[in-house]
């Protein structure tokens, strides 16, 4: 099988690698420090077993495995036994290792994983990074040709940067190759509002309004001229 560790520690990506020499099904393509690298990686590379780690800095495990579409077989490497029953909630995990692993123990995780028949991979023919479909409370957008689901009440900003825009969320922020306006036009507009030419905002987050400013979250957004009026139309004044 062809592996790849992702670990921000490079010790234990070293120790991970030895045993994996012990086992002559096993052939490491690359190890990685942290889950983006791997993303890339994996955009153009097949593979059939990923060691991840759960801690790591901005992009733990399991926002990796959220993130990437068909993920292949995953043995779960960490320090912390505390995750073993969320693990357990997804289907490509084979198995759960609590550092230090034993070569025993990674054997019959090994055993575990090749006796799971590889799922089939799903056709890969849209185009990265752009907004694809919304449906009810969902949107869905292509990343790194990836169809990731997004709950639209829980967006509470898009703004356009240059020819991607950057959709946050109550969880996370997804940067996406599109445009502003074609975003605007797949959100309810009883919910969003364009307040400036490069910002969309949830009114139902606003917190406070300033002069001709927003705070929405920690985030200040400027409010145009042109689109105050309809601002404080949306409002429930008192």
């Amino acid at each position: 099988m062809n592996c790849i560790i992702i670990d921000d520690e490079a010790t234990a990506r070293a120790i991970i690698g030895q045993l994996c020499t012990n086992i002559p099904s096993l052939k490491v393509l690359e190890d990685f420090p942290n889950a983006m690298q791997a993303i890339k990686y994996l955009n153009s590379n097949e593979i059939d077993l990923i060691f991840l780690d759960i801690h790591m800095p901005d992009f733990t495990g399991f926002d990796f495995i959220d993130t990437i579409k068909n993920p292949p077989k995953i043995i779960l490497t960490t320090s912390d036994p505390n995750f073993a029953i969320q693990a357990f909630g997804y289907d490509c995990i084979v198995d759960y290792l609590v550092k230090p692993i034993s070569p025993e123990r990674f054997k019959k995780a090994i055993d575990k994983a090749e006796a799971i028949k590889p799922k089939p991979v799903e056709s890969k023919s849209k185009q990265s990074g752009q907004v694809e479909t919304s449906s009810g409370n969902d949107l869905y957008v292509n990343i790194d040709r990836r169809l990731i689901k997004i709950d639209i009440p829980s967006i509470y900003l898009v703004e356009a940067k240059g020819d991607y825009i950057q959709v946050k969320t109550e969880d996370k922020n997804y940067t996406v190759h599109s445009t502003l306006k074609k975003i605007e036009e797949k959100l309810p507009n009883d919910l969003f509002l364009k307040i400036h030419r490069s910002y969309i905002i949830n009114v139902d987050k606003i917190i406070d309004i300033e002069d001709n400013s927003v705070l929405i979250k920690k985030d200040v957004i400027p409010v145009s001229r042109s689109n105050r009026p309809e601002l404080m139309k949306r409002l429930n004044l008192l």
